[in-house]
């Protein structure tokens, strides 16, 4: 597999979802996907999309989708974890933030990771970042904040009344903070510097951040659980395993941390 092919599912991708964005409030579930949340029509259009591609090459691969589930390709071989949608919600209810994110593993954990795929499903933006030869953004390359100022901390609350007062103690030392519904698509604007901190405290499943994951990484951030413990051993599946924890550098890192009170074992 290689970058052509990615692009080619992007191509596929921004022909189809600017049909399924015509009457995004007709939509009702289908169903519930393998990670078990509700699957949406536009969910099953990309992965159907994603995974057609994926077999056309015809090459031993081992699929992990939040709809499908894991499918194995040919007896199975790298290991392709797919994301079809970032943003669900906002995708069914018109609001224009959502993704598809693609990471590509040799082995069966986080740190194998070799490449990150993410295409902004609105304006066609594609970041793209392989293992050792940094992060780009529509073929330029980009790097992720410098100075540490909490100049935009993004965050994710999957119950409010929980998460949000485990970090406002981050939170109210922001600029301006925002919670945009598509972890993936947080940590692609986190990797060119238009994001400081993105923070979930609730636990995560791997497809949710692998593609943020390497991008983050190869443009120069920090990337932990809320402990600062770092993520390179979890193991790729279906199931919620972490929170999560990013950061533009190590100084703004380690502010996080003090802030929620942990100590920085990167």
């Amino acid at each position: 597999m290689d970058i052509r092919t990615l692009k080619n599912i992007r191509e596929k991708l921004l022909r189809r979802m600017s049909e399924a964005r015509i009457n995004p409030f007709s939509q009702k579930p289908l169903g519930v996907g393998a990670a078990g949340d509700k699957t949406f029509p536009i969910d099953k259009i990309a992965e159907d999309i994603i995974i057609s591609e994926l077999e056309s090459l015809r090459l031993p691969l081992s699929i992990i989708s939040e709809e499908y589930g894991v499918k194995k390709i040919n007896g199975g071989g790298r290991r392709v974890l797919i994301d079809p949608i970032d943003g669900s919600k906002n995708a069914i209810a018109g609001i224009p933030f959502y993704c598809t994110s693609i990471a590509i593993a040799e082995g069966d954990t986080i740190g194998s990771i070799s490449i990150a795929y993410v295409v902004n499903l609105i304006n066609g933006d594609e970041f793209l970042a392989e293992k050792g030869k940094g992060a780009f953004l529509n073929n330029e390359r980009i790097s992720t904040q410098e100075e540490d100022e909490f100049r935009l901390i993004a965050y994710e609350a999957q119950v409010p009344g929980r998460d949000i007062p485990l970090i406002i103690p981050i939170l109210s030392k922001a600029h301006k903070t925002r919670c945009l519904g598509a972890t993936a698509l947080d940590l692609a604007y986190l990797s060119q510097g238009a994001i400081s901190v993105l923070v979930n405290p609730s636990l995560s499943r791997s497809f949710d951040f692998a593609g943020g994951w390497l991008l983050t990484k190869e443009a120069g951030g920090v990337f932990t659980d809320t402990k600062g413990d770092s993520l390179d051993g979890i193991e790729l599946g279906l199931g919620k395993s972490t929170s999560l924890l990013a950061s533009g550098n190590q100084r703004l890192h380690d502010k996080a941390l003090a802030l929620l009170g942990r100590s920085c074992a990167v």
